[in-house]
């Protein structure tokens, strides 16, 4: 089959993903706003790197990136609670609403304490989104076509990062025209807020999530909403969309049967669960150890330390994160063919090799005039991202988001979203003072984690290609009540005999539990 069932189901997934736009393009800002020379004015900080008065800059740099992410932080908590609470989709539109008054008050910011305050903000509302999206694009997609329709974040995620780069660019000529205007600080802070205004102003027309409203008891609207976002071309009974309800259906009639030992922490009770949070952490945590984001970042400042000064740092960060939209690009297309393990492990290795190299090259030329020794450490800074956006940009969220079971989906994905932002206010603080202080010996502190993670994703992490959601389960040691791939005689004939009468529903709640005991579950 092709990459979508049908236009309406690509476009929800495309049109939630503008939220990841925001996201991304609200992660990365800082790394053009500090390459503005009115930013260090309009709020009284030191910029330049030689006098006494820089470590203080460097110190609030990294503090307006800890706070944001600490916000996200608590933000992916608090999406835990809301994504099953009050529905994925409630909980796009709360997430998108703070990230406009975030991002307001990051533009309109008088002095440093309003500023921490307005990113902190803007950082829980990055963290509710970048939970759900990925959350709330694998429940609405097909089994088939669901490595395709999450990558939509990746490749949205990318976008946010080339608006950040390109539009610091190219307002950073409004102050080299010799203008002590604010706005080239200023107006690339504000944008962060259009992509979620955008998407709270279209929310209301998303379906809620068909695999939600099967929790809540809504059976009716469920399969209806399946059958709408999963008719393919030429099917007169939506045979795959029952088929895809009638397993949905007999899970949660499981789950439903098990409530009564499911906890509120139940995604941190049973051996399966653990397994999972342990992937999820392993894989966000040491993702933003490979220093993406770092770079993403830094990346005016590490070119600064190569010898490259005015506005070609700022050029150069912006083609750095255009890369990553075609890396995204080639992750949708190809994901679902080739597999995610295939993918990570492809890709942490091409990083690994691509970072021992740069801190070869920045131990050796940083600090000389040895013009090609920089020119190369820059070259390997590209090719770090030909790897990342290519392998694991896009293929993180897409593992994140179908390896939990429904019931604690929210749950899971607030776990290995912690991990992510965890990380990242490590990184983030630490990177301007130990790119000031130690240097290269700071991308030191990537390679070993980098080297590690490959032999953990190889060892720890199933693969869950063209696998519907409840049929991972199996991955982990659960059991899946009925089989949408690999099906038994038996189960066939379930199949078909729930085509031809949707209305029959699934097995009695009875005959599963029987099932699964006799499986010894």
């Amino acid at each position: 089959m092709g990459y979508i069932p049908n236009l309406f189901n690509f476009g929800v997934v495309l049109y939630v993903a503008t939220g990841a736009i925001a996201c991304s393009y609200g992660l990365a800002i800082i790394g053009s706003t500090v390459g503005q020379p009115s930013f260090y004015t309009s709020l009284g900080l030191e910029a330049d790197t030689t006098q006494p008065g820089y470590s203080r800059t460097a110190s609030l740099i990294g503090a307006f990136n800890g706070v944001n992410c600490a916000g996200a932080l608590v933000g992916s908590l608090a999406n835990a609670w809301l994504a099953n609470k009050f529905s994925r989709k409630y909980a796009i539109q709360i997430g998108a609403a703070i990230l406009v008054v975030g991002a307001a008050l990051c533009a309109g910011s008088v002095n440093v304490a309003m500023f921490v305050v307005a990113r902190l903000v803007a950082g829980i509302g990055i963290g509710i989104l970048t939970c759900v999206i990925p959350m709330y694009q694998s429940e609405v997609s097909t089994p088939e076509t669901r490595g395709f329709m999450v990558s939509m974040t990746g490749v949205c995620f990318a976008i946010g990062y080339m608006l950040s780069a390109w539009i610091g660019y190219g307002v950073y000529f409004i102050t080299a025209s010799g203008s002590t205007s604010s706005f080239p600080w200023r107006f690339p802070l504000a944008f962060q807020g259009a992509p979620a205004l955008l998407l709270l102003a279209g929310s209301k027309v998303l379906p809620f999530s068909p695999r939600w409203l099967m929790q809540q008891g809504r059976y009716e609207e469920a399969h209806a909403v399946l059958q709408r976002l999963h008719a393919r071309k030429g099917e007169e009974l939506h045979e795959q969309a029952e088929r895809e309800y009638y397993q949905l259906k007999c899970q949660v009639d499981y789950d439903n049967a098990q409530k009564a030992r499911i906890s509120v922490f139940e995604v941190a009770k049973t051996p399966s669960n653990r397994r999972r949070c342990l992937v999820a952490c392993i894989m966000m945590f040491f993702n933003m150890f490979t220093g993406s984001l770092l770079i993403a970042n830094y990346a005016v400042i590490i070119f600064t330390n190569l010898g490259l000064s005015g506005s070609t740092p700022l050029l150069l960060l912006a083609l750095w994160v255009s890369i990553s939209l075609f890396g995204n690009i080639f992750t949708a297309l190809f994901i679902d063919r080739w597999g995610r393990r295939g993918f990570m492990l492809v890709g942490i290795g091409g990083i690994l090799v691509s970072l021992i190299c740069e801190t070869a090259l920045q131990a050796q030329y940083v600090g000389t005039d040895n013009k090609a020794g920089q020119r190369a450490a820059v070259f390997f800074i590209y090719l770090f991202i030909c790897f990342w956006s290519a392998c694991m940009d896009a293929s993180q969220f897409l593992y994140l988001s179908e390896i939990f079971p429904t019931a604690v989906r929210g749950q899971g994905t607030a776990v290995g979203m912690c991990a992510w932002y965890s990380a990242q206010i490590i990184i983030l603080v630490a990177g301007p003072i130990a790119l000031a202080e130690i240097g290269w010996k700071f991308l030191l502190v990537l390679v070993v984690p980098t080297a590690l993670y490959w032999f953990l994703v190889y060892f720890l992490f199933p693969e869950t290609r063209q696998k519907s959601l409840e049929d991972i389960n199996e991955a982990f040691g659960e059991v899946t009540v009925v089989h949408y791939q690999g099906v038994t005689d038996a189960e066939k004939q379930e199949y078909h005999d729930a085509v031809v009468d949707p209305v029959k529903g699934s097995r009695p709640v009875s005959e599963v539990v029987v099932e699964t005991k006799a499986l010894g579950a």
